[in-house]
């Protein structure tokens, strides 16, 4: 499926805005130049292209910042907490959740090794857990746990209640699967 008009709508979306030619971006700790004129996103030191789904979530970031990113306010929510279409779950569940329980469900401390290169800190709930500064103003918590007798690992991702105010439905799933590969 091709996001070229989701990325054509974004671009749209800060035209005309006051920003600086080549604005940068932080995510999880990398950072990313936004050529306004060129309306190209690369990822330095090495100006690789981002990719159509990180551009997206940028530019809609870019958008929201450029109003005004509300607060974080310290309350997270779940999945089922962000009112989200039923059908949505699966999906939610399969790009974004499976792929951290695949990554450190044998070692959820694994999931330390993580803030080495990721701007976040380590948090004193499940088996292991970690928050993230996704975005600046986003954060991200990530829990897991350890496999026992009667069930495999499992692990959750959790938004900043915040998160209805910055990204649309879509968006959020797709910056946690976003978040979920880059880790």
């Amino acid at each position: 499926m091709s996001l070229e008009p989701a990325i054509v709508k974004a671009w749209d979306a800060i035209s005309g805005v006051n920003l600086i030619t080549n604005t940068s971006v932080q995510f999880l700790g990398d950072e990313f130049v936004v050529d306004v004129n060129d309306k190209k996103i690369l990822m330095l030191p090495h100006k690789t292209p981002a990719d159509d789904c990180l551009i997206v979530l940028i530019l809609h970031y870019l958008a929201q910042k450029i109003t005004g990113l509300p607060v974080p306010t310290g309350e997270w929510l779940s999945l089922t907490g962000l009112s989200l279409v039923l059908g949505f779950a699966e999906v939610f569940k399969k790009r974004a959740i499976d792929m951290i329980v695949r990554k450190f469900g044998s070692d959820p401390d694994g999931i330390y090794k993580v803030l080495e290169k990721t701007p976040g800190q380590k948090v004193n709930q499940a088996d292991a857990a970690i928050t993230l500064e996704a975005f600046e103003g986003i954060p991200v918590l990530i829990e897991l746990w350890q496999a026992d007798e009667e069930y495999g690992p499992e692990g959750n991702i959790l938004f900043d209640k915040n998160i209805t105010q910055i990204f649309c439905t879509e968006d959020i799933l797709v910056f946690a699967e976003v978040v979920a590969r880059t880790i």
